[in-house]
C-alpha cells in the first residue's frame, strides 16, 4: 500500500512539499491487485442473519403494512439476544429505536403485546423525538452508543422525521444522497447496523418492487441492503437486495395476537403451495372438470399463474386431465401423467 503525497509544480518543476499557502490536498491511498489479495478480511457480520448486515439498511413498504412492527420486533430481539422472524437467533446488544411516528403509550402497548410476560430489556433504549440530521441528530446517536456498551442497531422511523430540510436549487438525487449519507458513515465507522424506514410510492406496484422506492435512487444508491415490504392477494413478501446479502424473496406471516412477523420460507415456494391448495379445493367442490379460466375465477387467481400450474400438478398427479383443457382432482391410484399429457393451455 502506497501514499501519494500532493505535488505542487514550482517553475516548471514537481515538488513534493506543497507551498504554504497553498492548499492542502487530501492523501491519495492504493494498493496494487497483489497486495489486495493477500489481504484477510473477517466475513460479514450480521445482526438478523441474511436479513441485516453492519452497515445501512432501507426497509420500505406501503403505509399499514407492518414496517414498524417488523423494525421494533427485530429490536426487541436484539436487545434480548433472542430470536427474530421466529425462529433466526440474533447476538444480543444494545438497541436504539427511534419511534419518530409513535408515542410512548402506544410503544408501550405494543412492548406489551410482543412481551406479555417478559421483562422489558434495558438494552432497548426508545426515543419519540430527535433532531434532525445536519442539525444535531447524528451527534446525538454518537453520543448515545459512547454511553452503552455494544452499540449493535439503530433504528430510524421514519427517515422523513429526521432528514435535513430539502434545498430547492439542488439536485434531488444529490439531496437524496446526502440526506442519508450520514447514517451511511456512521454505521461503517461504528460497525453496526441502522435500519431506516422508509415509504414506498403511492403508484401501482412495479414489475420490480425496488423500483418503488420514494424518492430518488440516491437513496437506495447510498443504503448497503434494500428490503421492501409488499403485500398483495397472495400474501406479504420481504424482498431483500444488497451489496452483503443474498437476494432474498421471503413469505412472512402476522400475528396480530403476538405482533410479530414469522418468515414461512422462498416466497415463490410458499405462494405456490397456497395456490396448489386453492385449485385442489376448487376442482375438489366442483362436479364437473373446470378450465384455466373458470378455475381463476373460483380460485381467485390470476390466469396465468393458474396454467402454469395445471401442467405441474397433472405431473405430479395431484390432478387429472379429462378431455381438452379441463382437469379435475386426482381419482384414487392415480399415478400420474407423463409430459406428453400435459396440456399446453
Amino acid at each position: 500500500m502506497k501514499e501519494f503525497a500532493p505535488i505542487t509544480e514550482i517553475d516548471g518543476r514537481s515538488k513534493l512539499k506543497a507551498l504554504p499557502h497553498a492548499r492542502p490536498r487530501p492523501t491519495v491511498v492504493t494498493m496494487t491487485a497483489a497486495e489486495l489479495a493477500a489481504q484477510d478480511f473477517p466475513p460479514v457480520a450480521f445482526v438478523i442473519p441474511r436479513y441485516v448486515a453492519e452497515g445501512l439498511t432501507v426497509v420500505a413498504g406501503r403505509p399499514k403494512t407492518g414496517k414498524s412492527w417488523l423494525a421494533l420486533g427485530w429490536a426487541v430481539a436484539v436487545a434480548l439476544g433472542g430470536v427474530a422472524l421466529g425462529s433466526i437467533e440474533v447476538e444480543a446488544g444494545d438497541v436504539l429505536y427511534l419511534a419518530l411516528e409513535d408515542n410512548y403509550r402506544r410503544l408501550k402497548r405494543r412492548l406489551e403485546q410482543m412481551m406479555p410476560d417478559i421483562e422489558k430489556p434495558a438494552r432497548l433504549v426508545l426515543a419519540t423525538q430527535w433532531p434532525r440530521l445536519g442539525a444535531g441528530g447524528i451527534e446525538a446517536i454518537t453520543e448515545w452508543c459512547k454511553r452503552v456498551e455494544r452499540p449493535r442497531l439503530i433504528v430510524v422511523d421514519v427517515f422523513g422525521k429526521i432528514r435535513p430540510q430539502r434545498r430547492d436549487k439542488e439536485n434531488l438525487y444529490d439531496q437524496d444522497y446526502q440526506a442519508i449519507e450520514p447514517l451511511k458513515a456512521l454505521a461503517d465507522q461504528l460497525k453496526l447496523a441502522v435500519l431506516v424506514i422508509h415509504h414506498i410510492n403511492k403508484r401501482d406496484e412495479p414489475y420490480d418492487p425496488f423500483d418503488a422506492v420514494s424518492g430518488t435512487t440516491g437513496l437506495t444508491g447510498a443504503a448497503d441492503t434494500v428490503l421492501v415490504l409488499s403485500r398483495n392477494p397472495q400474501g406479504t413478501t420481504l424482498y431483500g437486495r444488497g451489496r452483503d446479502i443474498e437476494e432474498i424473496e421471503t413469505a412472512l406471516a402476522f400475528d396480530r395476537v403476538a405482533g410479530l412477523w414469522s418468515a414461512l420460507g422462498n416466497a415463490s415456494e410458499v405462494h405456490r403451495s397456497d395456490e396448489r391448495t386453492k385449485l385442489l379445493a376448487a376442482l375438489n367442490a366442483s362436479v364437473a372438470p373446470l378450465g384455466p379460466r373458470d378455475l381463476a375465477s373460483v380460485a381467485c387467481l390470476k390466469d396465468a399463474n393458474v396454467r402454469q400450474l395445471l401442467g405441474k400438478m397433472v405431473a405430479a398427479g395431484e390432478i387429472e386431465r379429462t378431455g381438452y383443457g379441463r382437469y379435475r382432482a386426482a381419482t384414487a391410484g392415480h399415478t400420474g401423467h407423463t409430459g406428453s399429457h400435459i396440456s399446453k393451455d
